[in-house]
């Protein structure tokens, strides 16, 4: 069974305190076999606008965090590239997002 973290909430306090927090312990400490990042909306923006942020998410990556990110939301506000460059993956999440949803793996929504 593995972990699905959906980050929709730019707040800082909370990805801070919370998404990367527990993203990297998770992994880190072997709490999930594999831990997955999904950024979407919201996100997207905020980790192309926030040098911390972007050297956090190159940290979690170094961790073996998967990070991903919607391709639709990135687009959308012209991010694809700059995640791409941090080594992000960026892929349409409609279709597995919902595999996630319907089978046994873990999903957590921030």
């Amino acid at each position: 069974m593995n972990l699905y973290v959906l980050w929709t909430n730019a707040d800082p306090i909370t990805s801070e305190k919370m998404v990367f927090m527990y993203t990297l312990n998770s992994k880190l400490r072997g709490w999930w076999p594999e831990v997955t990042l999904i950024i979407w909306g919201a996100t997207a923006k905020y980790v192309a606008e926030d040098e911390g942020v972007q050297e956090t998410m190159k940290s979690l990556l170094r961790a073996g965090v998967k990070v991903s990110a919607c391709r639709a939301c990135a687009d959308q506000l012209g991010v694809t590239e700059l995640l791409e460059s941090l080594g992000i993956e960026v892929i349409l999440w409609g279709v597995p997002l919902t595999e996630v949803l319907k089978g046994d793996d873990k999903l957590i929504t921030i």
